[in-house]
């Protein structure tokens, strides 16, 4: 009696933990902070964009990230306005150092402000800030999520460079691809391949070198990217594209193309920051806006993309 009472107990045991786990692999979890654009305005950009307490944006879209429960954060460039500016980087450092304090981990990628100039100088700035960047593309992983970081600085890339890091770029996805322990990938690059900005426009260099990889990967399911400033969602083979450059740079008007519709027309925040929340159906991308009176932030526009994989016969042609 007492060994059936022991065996049972043993089995109820063996059923509460398979159980357990099983919840455990499936629970909502990861949450991932995403901006872009946060240089302060330039004088000379100030000649024909208006500007709107810019720098208070700033320090409020850092702030908020810190106040919320994000693991990581990642920046789609432009962080300042002239990477060899020490002025320019003083109160970034501020905001960086308070998230790394508060065990968040800032990472980042180039845009053309760091590039701007001074090159070489504003480059190797950048890179003592976030040592873990590779000007060719790397990649971060957060719980099952991974965060794919690319430079479509192109012209600042010799030939050789720009072949290495496209080749880079396919053989990560296809490892990724092929990793059962990693659900979704993002992509994320400064340049925006799609937008209607009346100022920047799209990269057709993204369009030809990062999009295609992008598309053709099974658990790619977003593409993240800046240097418009402003907000815009797209969405390519069932597959979603957003352009989140709402950091704090100068609002720019967006016109209305005819090859791609903006599913997001009728969002148009001035600042905001983005959230991916991994969870156990799908990823859920929330904008966070900052509100018309600085008074604080709201969950603006909300976007839940499910985690099954996209029919990509239409690429096997390409």
């Amino acid at each position: 009696m007492i060994q059936k009472t022991i065996i049972l107990c043993m089995l109820t045991m063996s059923s509460f933990v398979s159980k357990s786990q099983s919840c455990s692999n499936n629970r909502d979890t990861a949450l991932i902070a995403f901006t872009s654009d946060t240089q302060a305005p330039m004088w000379v950009e100030t000649l024909w964009l208006k500007a709107n307490k810019n720098r208070t944006a700033t320090r409020m879209v850092f702030d908020d990230i810190l106040r919320s429960s994000c693991s990581s954060l990642f920046i789609l460039g432009d962080v300042v306005n002239l990477g060899y500016s020490n002025r320019q980087w003083k109160p970034m450092d501020k905001y960086i150092r308070n998230l790394r304090d508060s065990a968040v981990k800032v990472s980042a990628i180039l845009g053309n402000h760091e590039v701007m100039g001074r090159a070489k100088k504003g480059e190797e700035k950048f890179q003592v800030r976030f040592p873990d960047h590779v000007r060719t593309g790397y990649v971060e992983i957060i719980d099952s999520v991974a965060v794919v970081m690319l430079n479509s600085n192109f012209n600042k890339l010799t030939e050789a460079e720009n072949a290495r890091q496209i080749d880079w770029y396919k053989n990560t996805l296809q490892k990724l691809d092929a990793d059962p322990s990693v659900q979704y990938i993002i992509t994320g690059c400064h340049h925006s391949p799609f937008t209607n900005s009346k100022i920047v426009g799209p990269s057709t260099a993204v369009q030809e070198k990062f999009v295609p990889p992008f598309l053709h990967s099974k658990k790619s399911r977003l593409f993240l990217s800046g240097h418009c400033h402003g907000f815009e969602h797209y969405q390519v083979e069932g597959k979603d594209f957003f352009v989140i450059g709402g950091g704090g740079g100068l609002h720019q008007p967006l016109g209305k193309s005819i090859d791609h519709e903006d599913l997001a027309e009728g969002y148009k925040p001035m600042f905001h920051y983005l959230t991916v929340h991994r969870k156990a159906d799908g990823l859920e991308v929330t904008s966070m806006e900052l509100k018309k009176d600085f008074s604080g932030f709201d969950e603006g526009l909300k976007v839940e993309i499910k985690g099954e994989a996209v029919n990509t016969g239409m690429l096997a042609g390409k």
